[in-house]
């Protein structure tokens, strides 16, 4: 897949266990359920929008399932953003644990994104995460041929700095004050990964 070759979604990247795949209408249920049910062990590190005052734009209501969706299709389709629900091959069935987005698509001088994931606590620490990130950064870096890859994380999130590094990122530093996350403007650290491929 090419930069410009937009009739390529939706997209499937699967391994032996994991199939990473497009949310549908249809799994709203399930969505919510894992949400719900992960609703305290996820909330330190949700990303949250500050509030401006005279900005109207920018404390907007979340948007329902449906609504994420349809954006999720269109950001994908113009190659801006690919989100992918995450779920597992268990006994021939399918179970959604997570979800994963290549974000920041950025061509050009750069060709550069950055990834961000989540998954159920039930299967945390089981090496899922960082297989998902693996099949996003194979496709990254061989269909669209990015140069780097960046995950952003938060310091004290130990679980996920383990995810970047067991993924082959490399730790590049911190940036003060770079997402708004839970209620307030946080430190990140960086972790990179360059494609060998471009020069």
């Amino acid at each position: 897949m090419t930069q410009d070759a937009r009739g390529s979604w939706p997209i499937k990247l699967r391994d032996e266990e994991l199939l990473l795949a497009p949310l549908k209408f249809a799994h709203r249920r399930s969505w919510n359920e894992v949400r719900n049910r992960n609703r305290e062990w996820l909330n330190p590190w949700e990303a949250t929008r500050p509030i401006i005052e005279g900005r109207p734009d920018a404390n907007l209501v979340l948007p329902s399932y449906f609504q994420m969706v349809r954006h999720y299709a269109v950001e994908a389709r113009a190659l801006r953003s690919i989100s992918l629900g995450i779920w597992r091959y268990s006994n021939s069935e399918l179970k959604f644990i997570g979800q994963i987005t290549l974000g920041g698509i950025v061509f050009g001088a750069m060709r550069g994104a950055h990834i961000g994931y989540w998954i159920d606590q039930k299967y945390a620490n089981q090496g899922l995460t960082t297989r998902a990130v693996n099949l996003m950064v194979h496709y990254g870096f061989k269909e669209l041929a990015l140069h780097r890859i960046e995950i952003n994380l938060r310091p004290e999130n130990e679980a996920s700095a383990r995810v970047a590094q067991k993924a082959g990122f490399s730790y590049e530093g911190i940036r003060p004050r770079y997402l708004h996350i839970n209620g307030e403007w946080r430190d990140h650290a960086t972790y990179i990964r360059e494609n060998p491929l471009i020069r």
